[in-house]
């Protein structure tokens, strides 16, 4: 098994690769979309949510409010701790159950948003950095994302710089150009995993 983890910043094009390596037949194990199910509702993780930061973290349909969360936690170090507390250790295990289920020549990319600013790499066989220039992010989250520019330049300081990612990068997918010039790329990478783990395209 090769486990691959993969990161970029916000508006760098790292759920498109994500997406071609998983249709190649990558098992990917996506960290956000984990994060979501962990906290659904009926679930210990929301229970557990809830019980540390009040019911009015909820919707009215009891659902987690994650923009009111959001709120909460992003200017206060402590109370992002304590949610970091809860989430990760179900983050991990849920992960765990799907790596075990992955077979043994499987490649197993997992998709994690904060790899680099949580000092992941030595976890994995290798990580891919999908990387774009900071005005192409820039320009990807107001036209694409429709953010406000002072939103997206926020959520851009809060990660790691280009530089850090770079630095415990194995691969980097340089996403600087349109959409049609990542695909090829992409299957090039992962014809170079594949010949880590001894298989062939298929």
């Amino acid at each position: 098994m090769l486990s691959v983890g993969l990161t970029g910043g916000i508006g760098a094009g790292k759920s498109e690769v994500s997406r071609l390596l998983s249709s190649y037949g990558a098992v990917l194990i996506d960290s956000d979309r984990i994060a979501r199910e962990v906290v659904e509702p009926g679930t210990p993780g929301l229970a557990a949510v809830v019980e540390a930061f009040g019911p009015e973290v909820l919707t009215a349909e009891g659902a987690l409010n994650r923009p009111k969360l959001g709120a909460i936690v992003f200017n206060d170090p402590e109370r992002r701790q304590v949610l970091n507390g809860i989430i990760h250790p179900l983050i991990r295990d849920r992960s765990a159950e799907l790596v075990a289920a992955a077979g043994p020549d499987a490649i197993v990319v997992n998709d994690v948003p904060l790899l680099t600013e949580n000092g992941l790499a030595p976890l994995y066989d290798l990580v891919i950095v999908v990387d774009a220039a900071p005005e192409t992010q820039l320009d990807r989250l107001v036209r694409l994302r429709g953010m406000a520019e002072d939103e997206a330049r926020a959520r851009m300081a809060a990660q790691s710089t280009r530089e850090q990612r770079l630095a415990i990068a194995d691969v980097v997918i340089d996403n600087d150009g349109p959409l049609e010039a990542l695909e090829p790329q992409v299957r090039k990478v992962w014809a170079q995993l594949l010949e880590r783990v001894g298989r062939t395209a298929e």
